[in-house]
């Protein structure tokens, strides 16, 4: 038993080959462990959400959650958003037209009860 020749042992080329070789046969370069440089780079701000969840033990269901309801939330406060910005400036239309209107149509009687009213809010005030 002891005269047996050594299996041969099975080395794995840096292209991914498996070869039946003897290690110490390998030219130098193929020698030792081979040295993986991994580069770990920041997630997304959108991974964050499951990255807590699965740090901190909660199951699959807060993952699928905050990668749904995450976006989800985003989108629905822009359209309120977007339809509060419309409505203000719909308004700001409506407010123009009626002033205009006002304006165009008021007499010269209204002139003057401005003219008194302002007269009389100064009276007031001192």
């Amino acid at each position: 038993m002891e005269q047996l020749p050594d299996l041969p042992r099975v080395v794995q080329l840096p292209d991914g080959r498996h070869v039946y070789a003897d290690p110490g046969s390998l030219p130098a370069a193929f020698q030792g462990p081979q040295v993986v440089h991994q580069h770990i780079h920041q997630a997304a701000p959108d991974k964050t959400v499951q990255r807590i969840a699965l740090g901190s033990g909660v199951g699959a269901g807060a993952v699928a959650a905050g990668v749904y309801f995450g976006p989800l939330l985003v989108g629905v406060l822009t359209a309120i958003a977007a339809n509060i910005a419309m409505l203000a400036f719909l308004a700001l239309i409506l407010a123009w037209g009626v002033h205009t209107v006002v304006k165009s149509t008021g007499s010269s009687e209204g002139a003057a009860a401005v003219k008194n009213a302002r007269r009389l809010a100064r009276r007031r005030r001192r």
